[in-house]
């Protein structure tokens, strides 16, 4: 085995080993401030008035999801971390970021408050609480209330034998202080009541009763206005909303397990019991209910959040989607047919003999990945399909056609992850029927995530084997492909599919293999290649030579790469990156990083693509460009599996640089620009954003 097929460590001082000294230690930024200030330009999407009101809505919502995972993995990991002894991690600095996501989490509601809830009511759109509603309307809620939902409360009145219920992660209930004395004479105070998860949160009044509006009521509001009837003959002094977020990281130990899959089966059961990070609470909370809840949760008062409206934001995507209004929406895209590169009447294994194709999401349609899937299953000249799982929902035609494929005979080989989070009950689910057809399935490699995105599709012609394969930055998700920008590339090239094979190969049986020609892989060698590539440059850049570099992914922490980065600006090389969130790299430093910038792109779309340019002199030689499903951070780097694969021919890597970089680089709209010390600011709120001229272009 070669040195390129060993899993790379990396270098503990955080050092970019072969690339040299710098002059001081780069100074980094907050990593968790970065996530919420990311956050915040999601937010600003939600001021503005060019974008449709209910998608404003949309971002205030995406807000409290993304604050969800925030706390549920980011703020446990620093729990965990100031138990640590020598973690170097205090309560301070969890006190920072309490009063961090406390200003923007304070900053959401009142945008909506304020701004958009008003504005929906201008345009007839109303979301009544109990005062608000006329005579009819509470009659119709009433009844809604007795046949729809009381049949499904079980308040719990705490005593000895009554213990504080368990509170599921992210679950709604209500806490409730009684007055009086219940049925058996007992002055017991406290009272809990779950808000069924099984009903809608937001549900639309009949047209009828709301002369002319659309009228909706929260189910918070139905049960707030007939809380008294769950306590007959008692009073209901105080009241509030409550919902705790939990640390949801699934703590199995693969080396200790027999059975990967039975023990994340098991795993999913307690995950919603974790330790609890956040208490929230209505503002109008009394002291002594929020006060026995922070002790019942055993969570300090920074982990209190009293919210001025509805405890969860995110389920307000029911209205989203229940609200009439093609105005209030962004127009209807259709992503496109890539008709010039794949003729509907041709087979996709004929064109790709030709040349490769390029496609990019979701302005030209996931559907050629289908296709090409499909027809593989349905040919039988095909005798192997080789594909990686990590996010493809919980329904999926390309899950289907697999165990189609199967049942047809053909050699089919999963690689499932699954501790892909918040999916790894759809993966398992798909791991099982995949076996039961007789599928082999593996789940990747102990210790390491299969985060790379790839299918092989292996075929007989003229007696002899041929490969096709299909590599991407993002998820076999037919779904997410019309709501992410992606690229994904087909092709028979045979050296790389060559060395999909081998890593496939590598996966299964876990032997020492050859290492692979084009294709990138960590934990092997993509950390130390990126390194080669910014040393290149940096060395180009001293000799007076072209040095460019121009990257775009989701996030950037890995420190021997930026201390990589660093250095290259230092030499005098010309670096743009394009970060969609957290960035910990300061840019703008004197003498230091100068010559970087970093500016990141909210959109229409979420921004997933992973496109890493270097140039380090006049050729053609000079210059590599890859697509890749990494970020560049040192999880990606070192504890997954990731690919990257170099986009070789001319017409279609230029094609990603004109697409995927350039736009970006020239956004007068969506795009924001990072200073020195962390802060961001957005570079125009008028002209023309990348992906408007993307669609524009696919149009």
């Amino acid at each position: 085995m070669t040195d390129d097929t060993r899993a790379e460590a990396p270098d503990s001082t955080g050092a970019a080993v072969g690339a040299g000294v710098l002059h001081t230690t780069l100074p980094l930024l907050d990593r968790e401030r970065s996530i919420l200030q990311f956050n915040r330009r999601v937010l600003a999407q939600a001021r503005r008035a060019d974008v449709p009101l209910l998608e404003r809505l949309r971002y205030i919502t995406i807000v409290s999801s993304n604050l969800d995972e925030f706390f549920e993995v980011r703020v446990a990991d620093i729990i965990e971390a100031t138990r640590q002894p020598g973690s170097g991690v205090t309560r301070l600095d969890l006190a920072s970021v309490a009063r961090a996501a406390h200003e923007l989490i304070d900053e959401q509601y009142a945008l909506f408050n304020d701004a958009v809830m008003p504005a929906l009511q201008h345009e007839g759109i109303v979301v009544l609480n109990h005062a608000e509603r006329n005579a009819a309307q509470r009659k119709w809620v009433q009844r809604f209330f007795e046949t729809q939902v009381r049949p499904l409360l079980v308040p719990v009145s705490l005593d000895p034998s009554h213990p504080f219920p368990q509170v599921a992660n992210k679950s709604l209930n209500f806490i409730a202080r009684l007055g009086g004395r219940d049925a058996f004479g007992r002055d017991n105070q406290i009272a809990i009541v779950k808000v069924p998860r099984v009903l809608p949160r937001v549900i639309r009044l009949p047209d009828a009763l709301c002369q002319g509006q659309q009228g909706f009521v929260l189910l918070t509001s139905v049960m707030r206005a007939h809380l008294g009837e769950l306590f007959p003959g008692r009073e209901v002094v105080s009241f509030s909303q409550f919902r705790v977020t939990r640390d949801s990281d699934l703590d199995v130990e693969a080396d200790d397990v027999v059975n990967l899959r039975q023990a994340m089966r098991s795993g999913l059961t307690t995950r919603n019991f974790g330790l609890a990070i956040r208490l929230e609470v209505v503002s109008t909370c009394p002291p002594e209910l929020y006060s026995f809840l922070l002790e019942q949760f055993s969570l300090p008062e920074v982990a209190l959040y009293r919210v001025n409206g509805p405890v969860n934001l995110v389920r307000l995507n029911q209205l989203i989607d229940q609200a009439d209004g093609d105005a209030l929406h962004f127009p209807h895209w259709e992503p496109r047919w890539p008709d010039a590169q794949l003729p509907r009447t041709r087979s996709i294994f004929e064109r790709l003999r030709l040349a490769d194709v390029l496609l990019h999401h979701p302005f030209e349609s996931f559907e050629p990945v289908v296709q090409f899937l499909r027809e593989a299953v349905h040919d039988p000249d095909v005798l192997a399909i080789k594909q990686t799982i990590y996010r493809t929902g919980a329904q999926s035609e390309l899950m289907d056609l697999l165990i189609e494929a199967a049942r047809r005979g053909k050699e089919v080989l999963a690689v499932v992850e699954l501790k892909a989070r918040f999916d790894e009950e759809a993966n398992i689910n798909w791991a099982e029927r995949l076996e039961a057809v007789g599928a082999q399935v593996v789940y990747g490699i102990v210790g390491l995530k299969t985060h790379g995105k790839m299918l092989l599709v292996t075929r007989r012609e003229r007696g002899r084997l041929r490969r096709y394969a299909h590599l991407s930055t993002g998820n076999y998700n037919p779904r997410t492909a019309r709501l992410y920008t992606d690229m994904g590339c087909l092709t028979a090239d045979p050296g790389l599919t060559a060395d999909v094979d081998v890593l496939f190969l590598q996966l299964a049986s876990q032997t020492r293999s050859k290492a692979p020609r084009h294709l990138l892989t960590a934990p092997f060698m993509m950390h130390r290649r990126m390194l080669r590539h910014i040393n290149q440059v940096a060395v180009a850049a001293r000799a007076g030579r072209p040095a460019r570099i121009v990257a775009k992914f989701n996030a950037l922490t890995d420190p021997g790469l930026m201390q990589a980065l660093a250095e290259a600006s230092q030499a005098g090389a010309s670096i743009d990156l394009i970060v969609r969130g957290a960035c910990m790299l300061p840019p703008g430093l004197p003498g230091r990083t100068e010559n970087i910038r970093v500016r990141s792109v909210v959109g229409r779309f979420l921004e997933h693509t992973r496109i890493l340019y270097f140039r380090w002199g006049e050729g053609d030689d000079d210059e590599v460009l890859y697509l890749t499903s990494a970020d560049w951070m040192s999880r990606n780097m070192f504890r997954r599996i990731e690919v990257a694969w170099p986009v070789r021919d001319h017409a279609l890597r230029q094609r990603v640089i004109d697409e995927g970089l350039v736009p970006y680089l020239h956004d007068q709209r969506d795009a924001w620009l990072l200073d020195s010390e962390g802060r961001y600011r957005r570079v125009a709120d008028t002209g023309v954003g990348a992906q408007q001229a993307l669609m524009q272009r696919y149009s």
